[in-house]
């Protein structure tokens, strides 16, 4: 009953207080230092502001008060922490045979939790070159930073956390990303609705997140992830509640398409180009064979291309390897370094 009026917003689990006596001595007075100067606040004693925005009633934080601004959420709330995962595959292993290559749990004020989870994942997350319009790599991301980083906040502001036993979890997979939040959607919001309904279970808890712009309560969100994942040429985001206990986010990398660090120019996303038959691909108006695109892409894997390698890897003759390089130089697509022709060291670089 008390799980039924807690979804129809009858009653707010973060307004309740915190189990254990929590109080103004468990708060982390640095951040909520930090806090004091982004509203504005900072004439105002500590424990003042949080009995003002009801965070401290009676002098014991409610649960939103520890979730936001505890040092040690954990001692009051024990799922209130975020896990971020690496996962070396796309598939995880147990036992002998485990494959995460990174662990790392975050706990703390909520804002700062979300800040180190961050930078953490996108230390983790890749790179991947591609062809732009004019035929020349670039650096693009492995998935929108907006995209991850607004389904993190999501996770960690909407989740249930009166739903114990359970925590925040992120985990990184060769092939996507997977962002897990405790508890089902809230009230009126649905997989088929998302993109246009918004209601917030924790509405004290996102207030916070949205004065450090972490939140934006306009209901933008979802639906910037859908367009910036196609922007890039990415699949759309995929929201699902497993068992009816979890939402759960995946971000898909489409790595068979996009080999890592090489993406062959028909992959990338709004490019002036169209595709001929099956030997050939046109790209501003010149026309790539596979064995061409071979060569780029060798290129762009390590650094540079020769006669020999391109040979090896594309199954011809060197004649032919050594035509097909002097061409792409003539066409401005590659950079030919050496001395002479004769030269034994002489290779092509990406333009």
């Amino acid at each position: 009953m008390r799980a039924l009026e807690y979804d129809k917003g009858q009653l707010w689990f973060e307004d309740e207080l915190a189990r254990g006596c929590a109080g103004i001595d468990d708060v982390d007075r640095e951040f909520l230092a930090r806090y004091k100067r982004v509203i504005g606040a900072e004439h105002m004693d500590d424990e003042r502001l949080l009995v003002a925005r009801d965070f401290l009633r009676d002098g014991r934080l409610t649960d939103a008060g520890v979730i936001l601004f505890a040092a040690d959420p954990m001692r009051f709330l024990p799922s209130a922490w975020v896990r971020v995962l690496r996962v070396d595959g796309t598939e995880l292993r147990t036992g002998r045979n485990l494959n995460i290559t990174k662990d790392v749990e975050f706990s703390g004020p909520l804002v700062s939790v979300v800040e180190k989870a961050g930078a953490l994942i996108e230390a983790l997350l890749r790179d991947f070159q591609v062809l732009d319009d004019n035929v020349r790599f670039k650096t693009v991301p492995e998935y929108p930073r907006f995209a991850w980083f607004e389904g993190l906040v999501n996770a960690v502001a909407h989740r249930d956390y009166s739903l114990q036993g359970d925590y925040t979890r992120v985990m990184i997979f060769d092939n996507r990303l997977e962002i897990t939040s405790p508890g089902t959607l809230p009230n009126r919001v649905t997989l088929e609705n998302m993109r246009t309904t918004r209601f917030a279970r924790n509405p004290k808890i996102c207030h916070v997140l949205t004065s450090f712009e972490m939140v934006r309560e306009l209901n933008e969100g979802v639906h910037r992830m859908y367009e910036e994942m196609d922007e890039l040429g990415l699949p759309a985001p995929e929201f699902s509640e497993p068992n009816g206990m979890v939402v759960k986010l995946v971000l898909r990398n489409d790595i068979a398409r996009r080999v890592p660090y090489v993406a062959a120019a028909d992959e990338v996303p709004n490019m002036a180009r169209n595709k001929t038959d099956d030997h050939g691909l046109v790209v501003n108006g010149q026309e790539l064979t596979p064995v061409e695109r071979t060569a780029l892409d060798i290129a762009a894997r390590d650094g540079k291309v020769s006669t020999r390698i391109l040979a090896q890897e594309a199954g011809i003759g060197l004649r032919t390897a050594s035509k097909t390089l002097a061409a792409l130089a003539e066409r401005g697509l590659l950079t030919w370094h050496g001395t002479s022709r004769r030269d034994p060291q002489q290779h092509y670089t990406s333009k």
